[in-house]
């Protein structure tokens, strides 16, 4: 399409009629990828004589294309921007930069970024070339130095490896531009322009040396010529020519923005580069250099800077945040706190402390729109640009680190202002400092509890000084006594009436008229709900509490306000059932809201987002406290279903994990799983097929409960066929050559529970599990996942023995899968531990695997074989048995004494001795041992160095995590015994053989584990008596 005609459409673009709108829309869709079309588009943003409006819309058209197109994510994409269109672009968009006005700018800047990101250097090896020739240029310098700063921030947070293409544009750049650099700050009388040239050169001096600095910087000349030019633009004053008086506009303007950049770079340098802890020689000695020659002058122009507070000038917030940044990392080092402290007083007293006050900026916010007050006060990323919070670092940071001396100071002055504004009038009471005394008193909280002789007197100062504004006529002191009461709700109080005085004093601020009140007070019912020894106290007003809340969620998105309700729950568990639906229903309508608001303002607002999160967690915590009442759970489900729908999908990515929780809640304490629950099995198989590998964890618990709690359902169903649907994800999963080990864990755990839950019903997947599982034993490196993988094979067993076996001998692998099976049992590390097959749960498998097939018939399974099988399951029922008990004794020495027990310890030593069992060590023959190993290596399968403990770290559990599964009724002890019992009555002769071939080592351990199963049955018997006498 000729420019012309792609004018027209690009106007039609613009149309208010929809259906002209839309097939403009359509035909940029078709002419994309022809010939010359980004071509054209890029011709039309240029042309100043187009109409604006038109020109607009294609730059849009081309960014989003080029971001899209240029360097396509999928790499089989057929559709494919030509590459002489490529070529052509490169060569003309840089020289179009400083001819267009800022909107067409910004979207083109975009579009460069992404050339860069997709081309630089080994596509666009004369994109340097153009920048270092432009510099030269006087006409040219805003667009070399735009694409300069575009072409650095490309690697500002690469490696070290990644970075070497930065020092060559360091090398070829950084000479031109620090003459430009300097010719820029010696313009007597500079206009606005200058300050965004400035500005341009401090980001690319930022972009180079954000994660190292290049070496050509380590010159002292050089660097000193850098440094010289940056203290000179920052202690020099503004100009007022100029300056806007809207503060917006004026925090955004040119030159406070130099101001802005400058502390920024040096705050980097000072942080990163000048500590002298550092390893790197060259790095020690530029921190030294620094220290010596830079630390103290910065320090210096930092100080004059901040007189600004102290004489009513003007200085904006993030650069007054940077600076107490610099002062606040210079307090740990002596010679910097050396030259601050003869100032010392007057940082604390003149500057620090009246940024902790109330000012006219949070008042205008309180009185004209307090959710925006409440947003910022409660909202992380705003934390990191306030100076308040950087005010309070520093006192924090000051107490700690020079503590001596000025704490006694400095509280001593926020007891004077006690003292003044008790004695002042009511007309002349100084709230806005008392607001700043009571957020240093909360600041301060942990060093005061710690610190005689303030600690003794925390109680006597909450109400003297605190309790008094709970009924203050000032709203910001009611709402920051609420914030400090609960600050300080955890300290052992002598009189409990000032505990109770106080948390009542919050909770009535739930029903303020001032919304900043009630949400500070809901921050601090959460401590004193922590703190409170006896529900007593709140039980009797716990629906009124609820009532609030629900209230204060309707009208505001705050994840603190989430916490405080998550707290109740917690604390009142049972107790909570009446209010369990309301909670649930305000709560599922507070996430809506939450997500609404997320969407409708996607990049500025995520305040929304943690808020849904936080709703989803209280849900959790509410499903978790009505466990033991099923019924609820029959009630609460429709509510949570649309939730559920929506948020199991792509939608729901950065909420799937608590999401997942929800549905494991509804499946396992349901009294039955309703046609409604099992409506988003699809969804989460379809997640898991797409986009989810990551929430494989997550998704197996709720599959789980599907498949055991839901049997029946799961294996007739056909429509949809879940069995079907299960399979479909569990090969994709498995066949992935790109899987790690660690990603598929629980897929061989849900192929266990498919086959444990549904004995005897699906003997048609016994043969593509198995192919599955074989195909993926081949290719398994980690213990704990070939572990994983063969306890599938015994779990197969003990569905059905016979069945298994022959389909492994139709596969061709029967010997193979024996042989690696067994090596895997004797593989132990120099430890003594176990290689694998490391928990309860995988030895009482293996157990009923390899028993299932003593039980079968003579002409199944050889008498060589039988024997074998034999002895390794009484070895293991050893090793078994002897793990319970170790566990139970670490259980009872948990009851008695929680201290001495070592929590953190992975695994327990397998005992040397048998004990009662009778066993002498035996010498194992160690050349068959060797023979199988490499037969088994020979087939594919690849063993574990038996002395490699760098592997340790794979799931290495000493206990069995909390699983419920349909073997637990089974004893492995009886089982077994039972089986042999049973060979011993159908086939004495072969029993009789069997024994015959035992020595007195396994003999000994056979009439060990007879014994055992002889105890166990009697245990087993007084267990299901004292259940009945219990119920």
């Amino acid at each position: 399409m000729d420019l012309s005609n792609l004018t027209l459409v690009l106007r039609a673009a613009l149309s208010h009629a929809p259906e002209e709108r839309k097939a403009a829309e359509a035909s940029l869709e078709q002419l994309q990828y022809t010939q010359q079309h980004l071509v054209r588009l890029l011709q039309i943003i240029v042309d100043g004589s187009c109409d604006m409006a038109v020109r607009q819309v294609a730059s849009i058209h081309f960014k989003n294309f080029v971001s899209k197109a240029w360097s396509p994510i999928d790499p089989d994409e057929t559709r494919k921007i030509p590459e002489g269109d490529k070529s052509m672009v490169r060569e003309n968009i840089l020289g179009f930069v400083t001819q267009l006005p800022p909107l067409l700018r910004a979207q083109l800047g975009e579009s460069i970024k992404t050339l860069i990101l997709a081309d630089y250097p080994e596509h666009w090896p004369s994109l340097l070339h153009w920048v270092t020739h432009n510099m030269e240029s006087q006409d040219q310098i805003f667009g070399a130095l735009y694409v300069l700063r575009i072409l650095s921030r490309k690697y500002e947070f690469k490696s070290e490896e990644e970075r070497i293409p930065l020092y060559q544009i360091v090398e070829e750049c950084f000479p031109r531009l620090l003459n430009i650099f300097s010719t820029l700050v010696q313009i007597a009388n500079p206009p606005i322009e200058v300050a965004d040239l400035i500005k341009l050169i401090c980001k690319i001096f930022w972009s180079s040396i954000y994660l190292e600095i290049p070496k050509q910087l380590f010159e002292p000349n050089i660097f000193n010529a850098w440094i010289v030019l940056f203290l000179n633009l920052l202690e020099r004053p503004v100009p007022l020519e100029g300056q806007p008086s809207d503060p917006d506009a004026r925090k955004a303007w040119g030159w406070w923005k130099v101001k802005k950049w400058i502390t920024h770079i040096l705050n980097r340098l000072y942080s990163r580069f000048a500590d002298m802890k550092v390893h790197k020689p060259e790095s020690k000695a530029f921190a030294q250099m620094f220290q010596k020659n830079y630390a103290g002058k910065i320090l210096g122009c930092h100080l004059q800077l901040l007189n600004a507070i102290r004489t009513g000038g003007y200085l904006p917030d993030r650069v007054i945040n940077l600076i107490l940044q610099y002062l606040t990392n210079s307090l740990t080092k002596n010679s910097m706190y050396q030259l601050m402290q003869p100032q010392i007083d007057i940082i604390l007293f003149e500057i620090i402390f009246p940024l902790m006050c109330f000012n006219d900026n949070d008042q205008m916010l309180w009185d004209e729109d307090p959710h925006e007050y409440v947003r910022k006060g409660y909202d992380i990323i705003e934390d990191l640009y306030s100076p308040r919070t950087a005010a309070m670092d520093f006192v924090s940071e000051l107490v700690r680190k020079r503590g001596k001396g000025n704490l006694q100071k400095f509280i001593q002055f926020i007891v004077e202002i006690f003292m003044r504004y008790n004695e002042a009038s009511i007309e002349v009471k100084p709230y806005r400092q008392k607001d700043g005394a009571l957020l240093a008193i909360g600041t301060l909280c942990d060093r005061l509890k710690q610190t005689d002789p303030y600690k003794a007197e925390l109680e006597r100062m909450l109400v003297q000084h605190v309790f008094p504004e709970f009924s203050s006529h000032v709203g910001h002191l009611r709402a920051k006594a609420a914030w400090v009461a609960g600050q300080y709700a955890h300290i052992t109080f002598s009189d409990q009436d000032n505990f109770r005085k106080a948390m009542h004093c919050v909770i009535s601020g739930l029903r303020d008229p001032e919304l900043p009140v009630r949400v500070d007070s809901v921050f601090a019912l959460r401590s004193f709900v922590e703190a409170c020894k006896d529900l007593d106290e709140i039980r009797p007003i716990l629906p009124q509490l609820l009532d609030e809340f629900f209230k204060l969620m309707g009208e505001v998105e705050n994840e603190d306000l989430v916490f405080t309700l998550e707290t109740i729950v917690d604390r009142f568990g049972e107790e909570m059932a009446p209010y369990a639906l309301g909670l649930c229903q305000s709560l599922a309508a507070a996430f809506w809201r939450c997500m609404a608001s997320s969407e409708a303002d996607d990049e500025v607002e995520d305040s929304g987002a943690l808020a849904a999160v936080g709703c989803l967690r209280a849900l959790s915590t509410i499903l978790e406290s009505i466990s033991s009442l099923p019924h609820l759970f029959i009630q609460i489900e429709p509510t949570l279903l649309p939730i559920l729908r929506r948020m199991l999908t792509s939608d729901g990515q950065d909420v799937y994990e608590e999401v997942l929780e929800i549905v494991s809640y509804l499946t396992f304490y349901s009294p039955t799983i309703s046609l409604d629950m099992w409506s988003l099995w699809p969804l989460m198989m379809e997640a898991l097929n797409d986009w989810a590998i990551d929430f494989f964890e997550n998704i197996l618990v709720p599959l789980d409960n599907y498949i055991s709690r839901g049997t029946e359902h799961f294996v007739t169903c056909k429509d949809p066929d879940y069995q079907q649907s299960l399979w479909k994800g569990l090969s994709s999963v498995m066949t992935d050559q790109n899987m790690e080990d660690s990603d598929i864990v629980p897929a061989p755990k849900l192929i266990e529970v498919f086959f444990q839950n549904c004995k005897g019903q699906v003997d048609h997947w016994v043969e593509p599990y198995l192919r599955l599982t074989i195909d993926r034993l081949r290719r398994a490196e980690k213990p704990y996942l070939k572990s994983l993988l063969v306890q599938v094979i015994a779990n197969v067993f003990y569905y059905n023995p016979s069945l298994t076996l022959a389909m492994l001998h139709k596969l061709g692998v029967a010997t193979e899968i024996f042989n690696l099976w067994f090596v895997m049992l004797q593989q132990v590390k120099k430890s003594g531990k176990r290689v694998n097959f490391k928990r309860e749960h995988d030895k009482k498998v293996c157990c009923l695997g390899l028993t299932s097939l003593i039980g079968l018939p003579a002409n199944h399974i050889p008498a060589e074989a039988l024997e074998r099988i034999f002895k390794a399951t009484l070895e293991l029922l050893v090793a078994y048995k002897e793990q319970v008990a170790e566990s139970k004794r670490q259980n009872d020495a948990a009851d008695d004494d929680v201290d001495e027990f070592d929590a953190d310890e992975e695994e327990n030593e397998e005992d040397e001795d048998d004990g009662e069992m009778g066993v002498d060590d035996e010498d194992q023959d160690e050349v068959n041992s060797l023979n199988i190993q490499k037969l088994v290596q020979a087939r594919g399968f690849q063993l574990h160095d038996e002395d490699d403990d760098d592997d340790d770290s794979d799931d290495d559990f000493s206990d069995d995590e909390e699983l419920q599964t349909p073997i637990d009724e089974v004893d492995p002890f009886i089982f077994f015994v039972g089986t042999i019992q049973a060979v011993q009555a159908s086939d004495p002769a072969r029993f009789q053989s069997l024994m015959q071939t035992l020595d007195f080592h396994y003999q000994a351990l056979a009439n060990g584990v007879a014994q055992h199963a002889e105890e166990r049955k009697v245990e087993i018997e007084k267990e299901k008596l004292e259940k009945a006498n219990a119920s």
